[in-house]
């Protein structure tokens, strides 16, 4: 069966949203910082990114959700540079300093793609693409044309534009962004993006509206749908609440959530003396039994015993 990008490949609509993205980046407004510099001339914004996508590494990937690796792993792109810059990354070096990375053309891009998927990866998984989705979108041409057939999957921050996000409708199966911030403050203080809880709630809300709920196949893979992480934060209770309310009442009782537990002091969380320590077992079951609370009904729950089952180890 045909994914969503392979529909539209067929019917030539993706070549002319690749064309129109590329366009875009003459005064680029993909994101929300609407930085305007003219990308195809090698001007930077806050992304550090010019007109070809620079990639910091691929592999498949064992450490994400289960439904997302089932037992071959996760065809993982991590794309160098970002539109967000939250001080405490987790990934700053590759974040940023985009620099680090490799430039690649749309055939080196989907060549990367096609590599992942002679490997027996599940998926294609972009992490932080927002800034490099006129790339994706040109790669994906080169990708199609070679019998690409997995599903791609948009691993996001949340910071994204109603109009990029347009042009993602009907390529993406997955959408999996992380909403991190409810409160302006803070949104303000740790990646300079007051805007961040309001933009993030109307671009999920977005997400949802395109693919819906996370559909899981017989082999316990995902297929398409909606997968929301919430990285937990110190100190931010009150903001996971909201958050998970938000969840519930505005999207979907059955969102497939992973509530994160694996916060650590990285990049300049040092200039706050708040970010210094790390997620108790207790802050973070407190946060399950709130989720559970509100009515929300698929929490991603690590189950090691029966990964390795799956594998055939034990």
């Amino acid at each position: 069966m045909p994914t969503v990008g392979q529909k539209l490949f067929a019917s030539g609509d993706l070549e002319q949203r690749a064309r129109q993205a590329r366009e875009s980046l003459q005064s680029c407004e993909l994101c929300p910082r609407h930085c305007r510099v003219n990308r195809l001339e090698e001007e930077w914004g806050i992304c550090r990114t010019g007109s070809k996508a620079r990639i910091a590494s691929y592999n498949p990937h064992f450490g994400e959700e289960q439904p997302l690796v089932g037992t071959s792993g996760s065809g993982t792109i991590f794309l160098s540079g970002c539109n967000l810059h939250c001080c405490f990354c987790q990934n700053y070096d590759i974040s940023h300093y985009p620099e680090s990375g490799i430039e690649v053309d749309a055939k080196g891009f989907a060549a990367i793609m096609l590599d992942l998927q002679g490997e027996g990866c599940c998926n294609i998984n972009f992490v932080s693409p927002s800034h490099v989705v006129p790339q994706i979108l040109e790669a994906l041409l080169h990708a199609y044309d070679s019998n690409l057939h997995l599903p791609l999957v948009y691993n996001s921050s949340g910071y994204e534009t109603s109009e990029t996000l347009a042009l993602l409708d009907g390529v993406i199966d997955i959408y999996m962004p992380d909403f991190k911030f409810w409160n302006t403050a803070n949104a303000k203080k740790y990646c300079a993006a007051p805007d961040y809880p309001e933009i993030a709630r109307s671009a999920i809300k977005n997400m949802f509206e395109q693919v819906g709920d996370l559909f899981i196949d017989a082999k316990g893979v995902a297929v398409k749908g909606l997968l929301i992480r919430h990285l937990l934060m110190p100190e931010a209770r009150d903001e996971t609440e909201q958050i998970l309310k938000f969840i519930a009442q505005q999207l979907s009782a059955t969102t497939y959530l992973n509530i994160m537990d694996q916060y650590r002091p990285c990049g300049r969380s040092s200039e706050f003396q708040e970010l210094q320590s790390t997620i108790s077992p207790q802050h973070y079951r407190q946060a399950l039994a709130f989720a559970e609370q509100v009515g929300l009904t698929r929490l991603d729950q690590r189950n090691f015993e029966s990964f390795l089952r799956r594998l055939g180890i034990t």
